[in-house]
């Protein structure tokens, strides 16, 4: 059995890690499949229960979080950076 390299940065991450990530948007009827599309450009390989949606108080908003595995910062700012550029996208975490 192999053993994988782990990096750690300047930030004190180390990777590969697990990471959740969180896009907020409007509650349209896509946005969640929006979220999941961006992320999965970044991270194919989403297990199952990966994904969670959870409208705001009003119903307005939606927060869209999914778990990741990431296996470098590049990749991690990548995905940050594609969902930031993104119009539909009104906040990232």
């Amino acid at each position: 059995m192999t053993e994988e390299k782990r990096e750690t940065n300047a930030e004190g991450m180390t990777f590969p890690c697990r990471l959740r990530v969180r896009a907020m948007g409007l509650d349209q009827d896509d946005f969640d499949a929006l979220v999941v599309e961006i992320v999965r450009r970044h991270c194919p390989n989403l297990g199952e229960g990966a994904v969670s949606v959870r409208p705001s108080r009003t119903g307005k908003y939606v927060s869209v979080a999914v778990e990741a595995e990431f296996h470098s910062r590049e990749q991690l700012e990548a995905l940050y950076d594609e969902l930031t550029a993104n119009e539909r996208v009104l906040m990232r975490l």
